[in-house]
């Protein structure tokens, strides 16, 4: 018995060692082969001497022919060194997707884990789920690349501000706060990276630097759009986000975009890449374009007279790659002219190929390597799944319930479930995706818990015609409960797709209104999008009990609308957004891309607009009730100033306010506890969300803006104390009209939820009053 056991063991061993031979055939080394003997000592295969040692000794070794070749996405392979071809466009956005040329679906790897859209994510407010997905999509990408089906470079994720609700990638972004899409993009990255020293796991990318937001609005098109923007709103708005994934996320790369910023085109801005991006935050890393970019400032925008001006400027003012073919094609009559120097190509190659070898793919053999051990295995595991159905559940937002919800198997047996996104499965994944493991669509989870009456009501989203709404009626009449799957997909909002205006397409509202009158039960609206939709006609009609938004859930959405609806899922979510009513958008080109009011422009999301909304940004109902209360909150905080400033007479106390380059900012924060009770009868989990204002009359205030989020589970009559900091520097500054930060002195106020807690702050030197 002892002897068949060794000689099972044996066998199962030689099996598993020849699965392990197969995977590392199908992934060859990218280079510096140990079984090359031509290459195998080259100083650049040395993993002992310093990366950039190796860096300067590859570059040494190219022709200027092959340099320019590698400045490109489809970088060619140099086989006189051994180093084979790469393509670095790959895309995970929320789970490997097959955009790019650089990653296949197929084989071992027929899909992998789609987990919710990022504006759906977002809104759980949840640091650790965020990091916790990046670590998993990029088990799932070092898996592929080792099984030679994806790259190692992704481009995600998208970090710009959804600053106006038509926007048709609105959906990929974190959001409207700048504060919000900062945290997001830090942590995201930092899953996805996984760094251990300097080495990477995947190699991510903040995109798309920057004030970029309009795809196709009424004749104007990201290609030929020049973004006119203050250094107020750059400063305090669209460069945040990009600042904190460079600075907090340690981003290896980051992608300019298409548009102009004040008349230049942002991938030929030197203030902007050189400046800002590596000057100022410090990347440690490459600046690619975004697709085609480089060659639309010459074919589309007519930035210079010559295409190899445009190849000159853009690799002068920082870019290191180009997404398409402009500088392979152009790059060499640069150098021959006289506009740059091989050293800037030189340059520009020191920054991806350093990329490169902190993902270890000039350390030869990928099976040997961290993270060479992931295969098939490890993609559409049960834990990720599991995982993409959590991040759904979190993300999930109730925005209106009139006691209907949630509802019971015992009292709703039967549920009509109705709409054209009642029953789908790609629509829930949104855009930038790949190929799911499986679906669960809305109508199969509820048909886990009661009996699904189906009626789509509409052939389509844009649901044109009303020759099926008698049936949904019908529906709605027999059945204990009703719920409508309503909203937008990929055919309303979507890259190159910025929608016209705010409400649900064709006749969706008389659908949802007519089946509402025609219910036996309550009726529940569900609606997935990643924009906004004035649904006020439904937040008003008490016949409509109960309203979702469920986002792109991906995945396992249906499974998770479900355990929202029938109370498994008790939700937590807030909206990462400001809905608008409808007359909102026609008061707002989305060519203004002021954020502040001015005249007759209301200005834009809930930091700078007064005006009226459907649901604000931050809003989200729960099945229990939760109630705030400080339990420690300092009323007088102090500003200490730098000791230097009167001895060099650099001092400025400007309006009442220090410039936060002058303060002491590292000096200790003060901290808040604040306790979470829940006063209801069902253990929930709340989203604290602690926002700041300036004093009152400061010309350059705004309403609030988001300074802190809390994600705390709280048992069914208990509370919870939750401990947060408040940095003057960091939490009470605003952005002055020179893009200046500055602290405003006075009475600041907290406010978390309906507690509003005032601050006076003041300014010392050495704890004397200055």
């Amino acid at each position: 018995m002892a002897k068949s056991s060794s000689l099972f063991l044996s066998l199962f061993l030689l099996i598993a060692a020849a699965a392990c031979f197969s995977l590392v055939e199908s992934r060859p080394p990218f280079a510096c082969d140990p079984r090359n003997g031509l290459t195998r000592s080259l100083k650049f295969c040395r993993v002992n001497l310093p990366l950039h040692m190796r860096v300067r000794d590859l570059i040494g070794r190219l022709t200027l022919a092959e340099k320019i070749r590698l400045l490109v996405n489809n970088a060619i392979a140099v086989p006189r060194l051994g180093i084979q071809g790469y393509e670095w466009w790959s895309e995970a956005l929320h789970g490997v997707s097959n955009v790019g040329p650089g990653t296949k679906f197929g084989g071992d790897f027929p899909g992998a884990t789609s987990f919710p859209q990022v504006i759906t994510t977002a809104a759980a407010f949840n640091e650790s789920l965020w990091e916790q997905i990046g670590r998993v999509v990029s088990d799932e990408a070092r898996a592929m690349y080792n099984g030679g089906m994806a790259g190692l470079t992704y481009w995600s994720p998208n970090v710009n501000i959804f600053r106006d609700p038509r926007w048709g990638r609105g959906q990929e972004t974190p959001g409207e706060d700048p504060v919000l899409a900062g945290k997001y993009a830090a942590r995201y990255v930092r899953g996805l990276q996984s760094p251990t020293g300097t080495r990477l796991k995947v190699a991510a990318c903040c995109k798309h630097y920057t004030a970029y937001d309009i795809d196709n609005w009424n004749g104007v098109d990201r290609y030929h759009f020049n973004a006119r923007v203050s250094k107020q709103d750059l400063a305090d708005t669209y460069d945040v986000p990009f600042k904190a994934c460079v600075v907090e996320g340690k981003v290896a790369s980051v992608m300019c975009s298409y548009n102009q910023v004040n008349g230049k085109p942002t991938c030929a801005d030197p203030d902007l890449l050189k400046g800002t991006i590596r000057g100022q935050w410090g990347l440690a890393g490459y600046i690619v374009s975004d697709c085609d970019s480089v060659g639309v400032m010459y074919d589309t925008q007519h930035f210079t007279a010559t295409p190899e001006e445009s190849a000159a400027d853009a690799i002068k003012a920082g870019l290191d790659l180009d997404c398409g073919p402009f500088l392979a094609i152009h790059t060499d009559m640069a150098v021959r002219r006289g506009l740059i120097s091989e050293t800037d190509v030189d340059m520009a190659l020191a920054n991806t190929i350093t990329i490169q070898m902190r993902l270890g793919m000039f350390d030869g053999e990928p099976s040997a390597q961290p993270y060479g051990n992931l295969g098939p295995r490890d993609v559409c595991t049960p834990a990720h799944q599991q995982l993409a159905l959590e991040a759904a559940r979190q993300g999930i937002v109730l925005l209106k319930n009139s006691g209907s919800l949630p509802l019971s198997t015992t009292r709703h047996r039967t549920v009509a479930v109705i709409g054209p996104n009642s029953d789908v499965t790609v629509t829930m994944i949104g855009n930038y995706a790949g190929v799911a493991c499986g679906y669960t669509s809305p109508l199969q989870g509820i048909a886990r818990y009661a009996r699904a009456i189906h009626q789509p009501g509409c052939s389509d989203i844009a649901c044109g015609t009303n020759n099926q709404f008698e049936l949904a009626e019908a529906a709605s009449r027999n059945a204990d409960a009703t719920v409508l799957v309503m909203g937008l997909d990929q055919s309303i909002e979507a890259e190159f797709r910025d929608r016209k205006g705010l409400l649900l397409p064709g006749l969706q509202q008389e659908l949802v209104s007519r089946v509402a009158r025609a219910s036996r039960g309550p009726t529940v609206l569900v609606l997935m999008s990643g924009g906004p939709i004035d649904v006020t006609f439904a937040k008003n009609d008490p016949r409509i009990s109960a309203i979702i938004w469920a986002g792109y859930p991906g995945q396992a959405g249906g499974t998770a609308i479900a355990d929202v609806l029938f109370g498994t899922t008790n939700p937590g979510g807030k909206l990462p957004m400001t809905w608008y009513p409808q007359d909102y958008v026609a008061k707002v080109p989305m060519t203004n891309m002021g954020m502040r009011p001015s005249g007759g422009y209301p200005g834009r999301t809930y930091r700078f607009y007064r005006g009226p909304v459907v649901f604000p940004f931050g809003h989200g109902l729960s099945y229990t009730t939760f109630r705030h209360s400080l339990a420690i909150a300092p009323t007088d905080l102090s500003v200490l100033l730098d000791t230097n400033l009167f001895a060099t007479k650099n001092y400025s106390l400007s309006s009442n306010a220090v410039r936060v380059k002058h303060a002491k900012c590292d000096s200790p924060s003060s901290l808040f506890h604040i306790d979470v009770e829940n006063t209801g009868n069902m253990d929930g989990t709340h989203t604290l969300l602690v926002f700041s204002s300036p004093p009152a009359g400061q010309k350059w205030s705004l309403n609030k803006q988001l300074i802190s989020f809390r994600r705390v589970h709280v048992v069914a009559g208990s509370k919870q104390r939750v401990k947060i900091n408040v940095n003057p520097c960091k939490h009470l500054s605003v952005v002055d009209e020179f893009g200046i930060q500055r602290i405003p002195m006075g009475s600041h106020s907290l406010h978390i939820g309906d507690l509003k807690h005032s601050i006076s702050l003041q300014a010392n030197l050495e704890g004397i009053k200055a």
